[in-house]
């Protein structure tokens, strides 16, 4: 058994060789010996039986040294971060379809990239290590790979063609890693099918291998890259994001893979919040000098400057301003997001909903600010097409509400809006207009002393109220949406102006 001292001066050797990567203290635990490690949150986990197995063939120092070079490699050269795995795995599945599949293929794949790396900068025992271990018919096709590419004899007689194929991959070329993973995943489809339960010795690779950051990253990247692929790829994977805290819920809790679509997708854009100015403290206090002037009050007379005279041009009085001070809700305030999810509206879960990403980000702004955050979701809310959420930080439960879709008429419930608000919060305000009671909604909004955002999709009569009603209003800020194509740039541009 290794002791304690020659496993940390292993481990500190190794981490020097690659340049002294953020990794925690990697761990021997008790396992079935089968598999050499397995990676959890970017910690190693190495298996004291397998070691202790190999043992028998290479000295064991050299064993968890090359254990530890190849976890180590999987952070600091491939896949190097979630975000890079994703891509990996969405192109593997593209050509194996099939889920589990496709993340052996990825796992294999990595696998040849970081232990390649590992012997093109030299100095590691991994060639040692797979020159013994025990080999099913995917590794022994793997390590004649490694022969071929590697120039040494590790004792390997593999699959000729599959090696063949394999063997013309540029793996250490980043830049084509996406269409290499294709090819790997093309030469290696007929073994992962005869070897279906097959297990890596060294260890399966997903989202469990990265820390509950890195998965947030690469799911915000992710949901750049639009619904269907986001859907797709989050289902396939979803036990082993929630077990690693990936969608910021655990094991066995139901996720909506629609709304963490526009959660992620609205953390991306990351929008500012502008804090609420002092408030002002009523009271006036001198802050400059001007002349007296005949018809002028001469309360205000500063007779030390005024040399006791009270002459026009000569004489000064002071000009007073209005004090400041910070109030109670200086800061970040609240907001209430008010969403038009009537049937003029996008279904946010048949296309990407520009409505619903918008009081998404809105959302995200005050969250991110340490704001609290109340929705309400209006169809017909006169006749209970409503959803109304109160003030809440909790991101799952705001965005849920935000993706509600009723798909009815359009009218607000006055009364239901009005129980949201206290010391007087942001309204963000998202419709096409197209509301029934638009002249009591207007009045309304006109009467708080909240500041109002709205923005409108779309141009139509009721809009032209909207603004000819309005434009006194100082708390009150219209933005348009001319085009559809146009909804991103301009409300989140838009949004991004007023908030900031």
């Amino acid at each position: 058994m290794l002791s304690q001292e020659s496993f940390l001066r292993i481990w500190s050797s190794v981490r020097r060789k690659h340049l002294f990567p953020e990794l925690p203290l990697p761990e021997l635990v008790e396992g079935a010996g089968k598999v050499a490690m397995e990676i959890k949150s970017k910690r190693m986990r190495m298996d004291i039986s397998f070691c202790e197995r190999m043992a028998g063939r290479l000295p064991e120092e050299e064993v968890v040294e090359a254990l530890m070079d190849h976890g180590v490699a999987h952070h600091t050269c491939c896949p190097w971060d979630f975000s890079t795995y994703l891509k990996l795995y969405a192109q593997a599945k593209k050509v194996l379809r099939d889920p589990k599949m496709a993340r052996r293929a990825v796992g294999y794949f990595t696998d040849v990239v970081a232990d390649t790396y590992c012997v093109r900068r030299g100095d590691t025992k991994l060639p040692q290590l797979y020159r013994h271990m025990e080999r099913g018919e995917v590794e022994e096709t793997l390590v004649s790979l490694y022969q071929e590419i590697w120039g040494m004899d590790l004792g390997a007689s593999g699959h000729g063609d599959v090696v063949r194929r394999l063997s013309r991959i540029p793996y250490l070329d980043r830049k084509k890693w996406e269409e290499n993973v294709r090819r790997f995943a093309r030469a290696i489809k007929p073994l992962l099918e005869e070897a279906e339960d097959e297990e890596n010795p060294m260890g399966e690779h997903g989202p469990s291998d990265f820390s509950s950051e890195e998965i947030g990253q690469g799911l915000r990247m992710l949901a750049s890259q639009g619904l269907d692929s986001f859907r797709e790829i989050v289902q396939d994977l979803g036990e082993e994001l929630l077990a690693a805290g990936g969608m910021g819920r655990g094991r066995g809790n139901p996720v909506d893979v629609d709304v963490l679509f526009y959660m992620k997708l609205a953390e991306g854009y990351a929008l500012p919040v502008q804090k609420v100015p002092m408030e002002k403290s009523g009271s006036l206090y001198p802050y400059s000098h001007s002349p007296w002037e005949v018809g002028k009050p001469i309360k205000d007379l500063d007779i030390w400057t005024s040399f006791g005279k009270l002459l026009p041009g000569v004489s000064q009085i002071w000009e007073r301003r209005e004090g400041e001070v910070f109030g109670s809700s200086e800061g970040t305030p609240d907001c209430i997001v008010v969403i038009d999810s009537s049937g003029s509206m996008t279904d946010p879960r048949k296309r990407l909903s520009y409505a619903v990403l918008g009081a998404a980000c809105a959302a995200d702004a005050y969250l991110r600010n340490g704001a609290q955050v109340a929705v309400y979701n209006f169809s017909d809310a006169l006749r209970g097409g409503m959803e109304v959420l109160p003030f809440s930080s909790e991101r799952g439960a705001i965005y849920r509400t935000i993706c509600r879709y009723f798909g009815g008429g359009t009218a607000l419930d006055l009364r239901a809006l009005e129980s949201l608000r206290t010391d007087d919060p942001d309204i963000f305000l998202i419709t096409d207009m197209q509301i029934t009671n638009l002249r009591k909604v207007v009045d309304y909004l006109k009467g708080v002393r909240s500041r109002v955002t709205v923005v409108h999709i779309g141009e139509n009569r009721h809009v032209q109220e909207f603004k000819e009603r309005t434009e006194e209003s100082g708390h009150i800020s219209i933005y348009p949406v001319e085009r559809q194509e146009d909804i991103p740039k301009i409300v989140l541009g838009k949004v991004r102006e007023y908030l900031r």
